[in-house]
């Protein structure tokens, strides 16, 4: 899902990365070296193991992308009711993201993911 979720805006492409991630890392040690080490997805998963970070480009995108979508949704979308909940939920994902720390050395200690 992470990776199709590259391609395809509106889907939440951190989260399902930090899943598998994570899911990864409790089933095979191998596939959470290749993780770790892959050059895209990488540095977002060793910036999340190590003090829950999300970078500002990633905060940056994620706003845009939350923000385009929006606009589509005020175009398209006939019930008025739909966009406020999206909109709610928007805003309620950009202010948790917005409030994580954007380099690894800002993060408070022992607030990285547990192992």
């Amino acid at each position: 899902m992470g990776i199709v979720a590259v391609f395809i805006p509106g889907i939440p492409t951190t989260e399902f990365i930090l899943l598998s991630a994570w899911a990864a890392g409790k089933g095979s040690p191998r596939l959470q070296r290749w993780l770790e080490s892959h050059p895209v997805f990488g540095k977002m998963i060793h910036n999340w193991r190590h003090g829950r970070v999300v970078a500002r480009r990633a905060k940056i995108s994620a706003s845009l992308m939350m923000s385009l979508c929006l606009v589509i949704m005020l175009l398209t979308v006939k019930h008025r009711w739909i966009i406020v909940l999206a909109a709610l939920g928007m805003a309620a994902g950009a202010m948790w993201m917005w409030s994580r720390p954007e380099r690894v050395e800002d993060a408070k200690p022992g607030d990285g993911m547990a192992d």
